[in-house]
C-alpha cells in the first residue's frame, strides 16, 4: 500500500506565533519533525502542506517538499485531504508540525495497524507520564481490549475513584493514518458538539461511528505550545546529537 506522510504547517498559531518556523537547535522545528517521518522508512514519501509561501520557501532551502494547500481549512486533518487530492496514496498519515520529539520508533506501531482489514484510522498512544495525568495539555485516551478507542479526553481518564491504583494511563500523540475512504468521510463531518468542547478533533470521529484503533508506542514527546516548551525541547535535541 502506498503510504504518504503529510504535516500541515501553518503559520497562525496563536499560542506561539510561527511555532514551526521556530528555531530549535539550529533548526526549524518543521524539519525535526520531517526528518524524524523521513527517518522512519514507514512511508514512500513525506510532504510539508501550507498555505504559506514562507513556509515553502523554508522547506525549499532545505529539500524538504512542500504542497501548497487553501488557507480556509479549519484543521489539520482537512489540509490532508487536500492533499489527497493532489497526490494518490492508499493510506495517508497526519503528523502534527509541532512535535519536533517524534522518533522513527512512533510510527511502526501506527503503520502497522493497517495489516488489518477493520483498520480504516489509526493513532498512537505512549505510557503517560505521572506529571501529565491531570495536566489538560496532554490528552488521554481509554481504548478497548482490540485497540479501538473508546475516548479521548485532556481530563484524567480512566479516573482512579478509591486510589488502588494500577492504573495504565496513556497519552495521545499527534499521530493519525486513514485510509483514503477514511480520510474522505472525515472531511465531509461538520465539528462535533465533543470536539468543539474539548477541542479535540478526532472525537468528531467517534462521534460519528468512525473507529479509531491505537497502536502502543514506548517514549514520550513534548509538543511545542510555548517558549518554555521550544526550550525544553531544545534542551533534549542538543543531547541527542
Amino acid at each position: 500500500m502506498r503510504t504518504l506522510g503529510v504535516i500541515p504547517a501553518r503559520l497562525g498559531s496563536t499560542r506561539l506565533p510561527r511555532k514551526v518556523l521556530l528555531d530549535v537547535a539550529g533548526r526549524p522545528m518543521i524539519e525535526w519533525v520531517w526528518r524524524a517521518a523521513k527517518s522512519s522508512g514507514q512511508m514512500d514519501d513525506v510532504v510539508v502542506a501550507t498555505d504559506s509561501d514562507e513556509v515553502r520557501q523554508v522547506c525549499a532551502e532545505r529539500g524538504i517538499p512542500a504542497v501548497m494547500t487553501s488557507a480556509e481549512c479549519a484543521s489539520g486533518s482537512d489540509r490532508v485531504c487536500e492533499v489527497a487530492r493532489q497526490i494518490q496514496a492508499e493510506i495517508y498519515v497526519n503528523i502534527q508540525g509541532d512535535e519536533p520529539l517524534l522518533t522513527p520508533e512512533h510510527f511502526a506501531p501506527l503503520l502497522g495497524l493497517f495489516a488489518r482489514s477493520e483498520v480504516r484510522v489509526g493513532t498512537v498512544a505512549v505510557p503517560c507520564p505521572a506529571e501529565d495525568v491531570a495536566n489538560p495539555n496532554a490528552v488521554k485516551v481509554v481504548f478497548a481490549r482490540d485497540g479501538r478507542a473508546l475516548y479521548f479526553s485532556r481530563s484524567t481518564i480512566p479516573f482512579d475513584r478509591d486510589g488502588a491504583g494500577g492504573v495504565a494511563w496513556r497519552k495521545h500523540l499527534g499521530l493519525y493514518a486513514y485510509r483514503r475512504d477514511a480520510l474522505e468521510s472525515f472531511a465531509r463531518l461538520e465539528p462535533s458538539p465533543l470536539e468543539l468542547a474539548e477541542r479535540l478533533e478526532q472525537l468528531r470521529m467517534l462521534e460519528n461511528g468512525i473507529d479509531l484503533y491505537v497502536g502502543l508506542a514506548e517514549g514520550d514527546t513534548i509538543g511545542v505550545d510555548t517558549e518554555a516548551d521550544r526550550r525544553r525541547v531544545e534542551e533534549i535535541l542538543l543531547r541527542r546529537v
